[in-house]
């Protein structure tokens, strides 16, 4: 072993205690702690770290990526500097003792009652910024606030005075011997001696300060690790850098091929393509937008359903990370159904997707929600060791889950994650340890899907998550069908905030002149399909393609909300056949007109539900059989008659095609989402009543002007955007056919552009609501800022107090209630059968009805079976008033105590529910089925 030239004391110093009781030293010198974060760091960056983000760091430095390097190693290799204390070494009175023997005394009672105000990753921020100064730096702080957040937040001013304020806690001059001794070291040992001086004159930028910090817990968290990097001495550096890296054995990076130089052999070797197919025109533009586009800069991608969005848009991922050294992808999706659904595509994708050197590495993937886990292929991959090497074909790779990168908070280092929108804004939630989203977001290319579904109150945390991607250089592309024009204007405006800073100021010399907006073009563009991206200076340029030909006509109809006159409709439509779906504003919507038509239709007429509420295992059967059921021809058996009564499950990501479709009102972008499910293929044979795709608009007052949407729609969405979906659509509800594509982008554009819209009666109502909902949308606006990350600031400001007021050290379940508004808390259970021998697994299931030990912990593979039967339950029962009734009552029935130390049922509850499906929780009566899913009904 290599004994580094330090004196007794500094050897003395204690950084790592044994908490497994094998090591035979029971310690870690600090020094050697030091010198192994340091190794690490440098290994990341040459083995590990996206090219991307190399660059990103490189650019900042006068030396380049040779000094982005260097200073990596040399932050990982003094980041526990503030170990070096009194306030640190108190903890372990036996080591303390030994370093007291070499001179480190302190005053115990003094150092035991405030150690507390001296967290060691603030004193190291504290002791670095000292040492710069000696150093002639002028402003430490943006190189200090890497050590100082080193554990997931950055340091608070206040923190930062009292530790200045009570030196004592640093310790005295021998203290401060040590502390130097060890700076000095480093700096030697790395080679950065030569490099201070030209660093004080390169302020940091945020970015690059976020992705520094998100480096140095990675190296720390892998040097800290007893399996990696024991607590013995008894190896030279490289012998235990050797050896904990092989085990380790972490991903290269993919390095992407130069892809072929055309769109028809690309399309053809990365998708599978009917016999003779070419890439669409909107396919075609968004690859040669993508080679020619500036980077970084933004895409925004706007087609009609089933125009292959997806598949252009991983098309240009490939294309723009070989442009900008991405070296992975983040593909964001509304919601958990939607994930799983694309996980299996990009599986595919990724199988075809060449490296630039075959044979060099492994694609690691994650599925990134809260049930990720119960996705069968996800699931298969978690227990797939990740080889050490790949195919030599130009399919290039094998996949699997690495498993130090699928621990807790790594969700974005994984190469390619799939996920819900809510990992993408977490992303601007201020939370402990952000700087790991953003260091893995850094280096991908970021695909947002479907993006016209996310609300008011989560665009607020969308827009600041594209700022701060924009300031990483990160490649963003957009997708949706139905987007309206000023939410594309300001989704380019928030990215280019982020990539070229605020615009400048108004000064007295601007007094008169007219204000500039560099993308009004952008807020009026009606054209369609269109792709837009990001010029060279602030702004936008849109390129206007050729539709596919799949043009079509959709006749819209008024219909009244009466069941009655729906269940006659449908009796009289599907007299000869075919296959119905009704899309209700909520899931009572859903169930109540369910039990209506089976009354009225009777047996000869099946009619099924899908919706949210039921079990995790339930509904991905569901998605299954509406895929198997209505899918695509010659994918499918369907069925000869059925209805399919569903809520807004069926307007996303699911390839299902319908012959009749009947909707509730719904804002205009919604409605034309759902209208993609009717004739959504080309198929022979469809029964001659529902030949002509007709589209039947309900769950409104038709009789009333302006038409009153029922209450449950008027809960959901904002009623301005229901009474204008209603406006624009009049000409077509009165005999105008709707062409799709064509009408797509002008319906849009005009339903949310604020202009006067319908017939002049309606415009005091509609006057009323467009106020209400503006009120709204303002509270909705404030509300977002308590939690939401500021926008990166100006090179050279450090990031202390950038999580002040966060939502702390918070799991992703409690995340996703800040970023996104609900009234109530969110809340789900496990659901399980009680007999009379005790708790059972569902009878429904394959294995249903396994014995549900609640005294012990359930055995292997029992956790995750269990798991598969998460239920949310509904607002009704969350709600302020009811939601801690509820749980008290779950908890007091079943004492899982037993469960708490396994990592699948740890906090969960039970909801037991007897063998006929029913329960009574709070005052309310529940009943499931696999079926019907969950009935909640309150006790009068």
């Amino acid at each position: 072993m290599n004994r580094p030239p330090l004196s007794d004391a500094t050897r003395s110093v204690w950084g790592k205690t044994d908490r497994t009781g094998t090591s035979p030293v029971g310690w870690l010198p600090l020094w050697r702690h030091l010198a192994d974060t340091a190794d690490v760091a440098a290994n990341l960056w040459d083995h590990w770290l996206s090219p991307a983000v190399q660059n990103l760091i490189a650019e900042e430095l006068p030396g380049g990526a040779a000094d982005g390097r260097t200073l990596a190693a040399w932050l990982a290799g003094i980041h526990d500097i503030g170990k070096a204390t009194p306030a640190f070494a108190v903890q372990a009175a036996a080591y303390a003792a030994r370093m007291r023997d070499h001179g480190l005394t302190y005053p115990l009672a003094q150092i035991q009652a405030d150690r507390h105000l001296a967290p060691h990753a603030v004193a190291g921020h504290v002791i670095l910024a000292d040492w710069l100064r000696g150093q002639d730096w002028e402003n430490p702080h943006p190189y200090a606030v890497v050590v100082g957040g080193h554990h997931g937040v950055p340091p608070t001013h206040e923190l930062i005075q009292g530790v200045n304020l009570r030196k004592h806690l640093l310790g005295d001059s021998p203290w401060q011997q040590v502390q130097q001794e060890l700076l000095t070291w480093m700096t030697d040992r790395i080679g950065a001696g030569d490099r201070l001086t030209e660093w004080q004159d390169a302020p940091l930028s945020q970015p690059v300060q976020a992705a520094l910090t998100g480096l140095v817990i990675v190296a720390d968290w892998i040097a800290s690790n007893e399996q990696y990097f024991p607590y013995l001495l008894d190896r030279d550096d490289t012998g235990r850098l050797h050896t904990g890296w092989e085990i380790l054995d972490l991903p290269e990076p993919w390095q992407p091929a130069v892809p072929p130089a055309d769109a028809a052999t690309m399309f053809a070797a990365r998708f599978d393509l009917p016999p003779g197919a070419t890439p669409r025109p909107v396919q075609r533009a968004v690859a040669e937008l993508a080679a020619t586009m500036p980077t970084p800069g933004m895409m925004i991608v706007e087609a009609a359903m089933g125009e292959g969005k997806t598949e252009a848009a991983l098309a240009a991922v490939e294309i723009l990370a070989r442009r900008t050294g991405a070296s992975g992808c983040y593909l964001a999706l509304p919601t958990r159904a939607t994930s799983d659904a694309m996980f299996g595509r990009i599986l595919t994708w990724l199988r075809r997707l060449p490296d630039a050197e075959p044979g060099r590495g492994n694609r690691d993937v994650r599925l990134a929600h809260g049930k990720a886990a119960l996705n069968p292929e996800y699931d298969r991959l978690r227990y797939t060791a990740l080889p050490s090497g790949i195919a030599e074909d130009e399919g290039g790779a094998d996949i699997g889950v690495h498993t130090w990168l699928a621990g807790p908070k790594r969700t974005m280092l994984s190469s390619f994650v799939v996920g819900t929108i809510d990992q993408l804004l977490f992303a601007a939630l201020r939370g402990r340890h952000l700087v790991l989203r953003h260091l893995g977001l850094a280096g991908k290319v970021v695909v947002i899907d479907e993006a016209h579904a996310y609300d008011v109150y989560m665009a607020q945390f969308l827009d600041r998550a594209l700022e701060w991607l924009g300031s990483y250089g990160v490649p963003v592309v957009v997708l949706s069908a139905t987007l309206p024009a000023q939410r594309r204007a300001a989704l380019m405006e928030a990215y280019d905030h982020g990539r070229l800073g605020p615009p400048p100021k108004p000064t007295w010399r601007d007094r008169g002149k007219p204000v500039t907006d560099r993308y009004a073009a952008q807020r009026t563009d009606l054209r369609y399909p269109l792709v837009t991206v990001s010029t060279v200076e602030r702004g936008a340029t849109a390129t206007s393609c050729a539709g596919s030909g799949r043009d079509t006509e959709v006749h819209l109809r008024r219909l009244a909300d009466d069941p009655a006159t729906l269940a006659d409709l449908l009796q009289e439509r599907l007299a000869g056949g075919g296959c119905a779906l009704i899309v209700r504003n909520t899931v009572a919507r859903v169930q109540q007109t369910a039990d209506a038509l089976r009354a009225a239709l009777g047996h000869g007429t099946p009619v099924s539900v899908a919706h949210s509420r039921f079990m995790a295992i339930d509904r991905a059967a569901k998605d299954r059989w509406l895929r198997e059921a209505f899918g695509p021809p010659g994918d499918t058996t369907r069925p000869e008659r059925h209805i399919v009564v569903a809520s807004q499950v069926a307007e996303q990501s699911l390839d299902i095609d319908f012959d009749l479709l009947v909707t509730d009102l719904a804002p205009v972008d919604l409605i034309l989402q759902r209208i993609g499910r009717l004739h959504r293929h080309p198929r022979a044979g469809r029964p001659p009543r529902v030949t002509t795709p007709t589209c039947w608009i309900t769950g409104a007052d038709w009789t009333q002007e302006p038409p009153q949407p029922v209450a449950g729609s008027r809960r959901v969405y904002q009623p301005s955007t229901l009474l204008r979906a209603a406006a624009v659509l009049l000409p077509h509800l009165d005999g105008t056919p709707l062409r799709l594509p064509a009408d797509i982008a002008p319906l849009t554009q005009s339903a949310y552009s604020g202009a006067a819209v319908g017939p002049p009666g309606w415009q005091p109502s509609m006057a009323t609501a467009a106020q209400r909902d503006a009120d709204t949308t303002a509270a909705k606006e404030d509300k977002a800022k308590a939690y939401r990350l500021a926008e990166p600031a100006e090179r050279g400001t450090p990031l202390i107090n950038w999580l002040s007021g966060g939502v702390g050290n918070t799991d992703d379940r409690i995340a996703q209630g800040h970023v996104r508004d609900t009234d109530g808390e969110t809340l789900e259970v496990l659901l399980l059968v009680r007999t009379a021998e005790g708790l059972v697994l569902p009878p429904w299931l394959h294995d249903g009805g396994t014995p549900v030990p609640t005294a012990d912990e359930p055995a292997r593979p029992l956790p995750r079976r269990i798991a598969r039967c998460t239920l949310p339950l509904p607002r009704t029962m969350t709600a302020a008033e009811h939601i801690d009734d509820v749980i008290a009552e779950l908890e007091s029935r079943t004492d899982l105590s037993a469960w708490q130390q396994n990592p699948w049922l740890a906090g969960e509850l039970v909801l037991d529910i007897d063998t006929g499906g029913h329960a009574t929780v709070a005052g309310f009566d529940l009943h499931y089925d696999p079926d019907e899913g969950l009935r909640v009904t309150r006790i009068a």
